[in-house]
């Protein structure tokens, strides 16, 4: 009987390491076109992300500008051409990852809970945290709750949808994770930054060995989830 040590083992290289069969392939005039939309949607969600984190907390033109935001991600996403929920291997069998991507998802957001509990300590980057933080604060929780979780959903859509397809096969985890890091310093908030190298590496991962966006979509919501709900009480004054 294999151990519970073995098992957990087996079930992430199924999720983040281990590739599974599938043909994706397009003709060069389809990929030429997605590349050509990704582009142009990357421009435009950047711009829309550095004016949304500039308004002011309670702001209220900050809902439809976060809204208009995750839009354009799903939007550019979807024009891109075909999206993949992808599979993972289960218990010898081909699945949806459902279960093991919010799994993964909790236990992120976990390890970022820890860390800031560190870096409410140290003031600079607390201050840039809170800055972040604000919006949920002074905010109607309930849509901030609900924009957080769409952008986390939209996100996936396009960074780990038409953007890591457009990429092509070499090297697209390193490539997407960079190009999405580089598009969160939009914000201008380095620790926004720090969580999309962190966590877009791991959603990379979960894309190529799924070869879809379902796992990196749960994994998303369920650590935006976490961060939503349970960072802005520890950073309260």
């Amino acid at each position: 009987m294999a151990s519970w040590q073995t098992s957990v083992r087996d079930v992430v290289r199924s999720a983040l390491v281990e590739k599974v069969d599938r043909n994706h392939d397009e003709s060069d005039r389809a990929f030429l076109r997605r590349r050509i939309v990704v582009v142009v949607t990357l421009v435009v969600g950047a711009t829309l992300l550095g004016v949304s984190l500039s308004v002011s907390p309670g702001d209220s033109a900050f809902y439809p500008l976060t809204i208009g935001l995750a839009a354009a991600w799903i939007i550019g996403g979807f024009a891109s051409g075909p999206l993949h929920l992808g599979r993972i291997t289960f218990n010898g069998s081909m699945r949806r990852p459902i279960v093991t991507p919010i799994l993964i998802g909790l236990a992120a957001g976990a390890v970022f809970v820890a860390g800031a509990l560190v870096v409410r300590q140290i003031p600079p980057l607390a201050d840039f945290t809170e800055n972040v933080l604000a919006h949920a604060r002074f905010g109607s929780l309930a849509l901030i709750v609900f924009i957080t979780l769409l952008n986390g959903v939209a996100e996936e859509i396009f960074f780990r949808g038409a953007l890591f397809a457009a990429i092509g096969r070499k090297k697209p985890v390193l490539i997407s994770t960079i190009i999405y890091t580089v598009v969160t310093l939009a914000s201008g908030n380095p620790m926004l930054a720090f969580a999309a190298i962190t966590l877009g590496f791991v959603l990379a991962l979960q894309r190529r060995a799924s070869g879809g966006i379902l796992a990196p979509i749960l994994t998303h919501v369920a650590w935006s989830t976490v961060m939503v709900l349970v960072l802005p009480p520890l950073f309260v004054s």
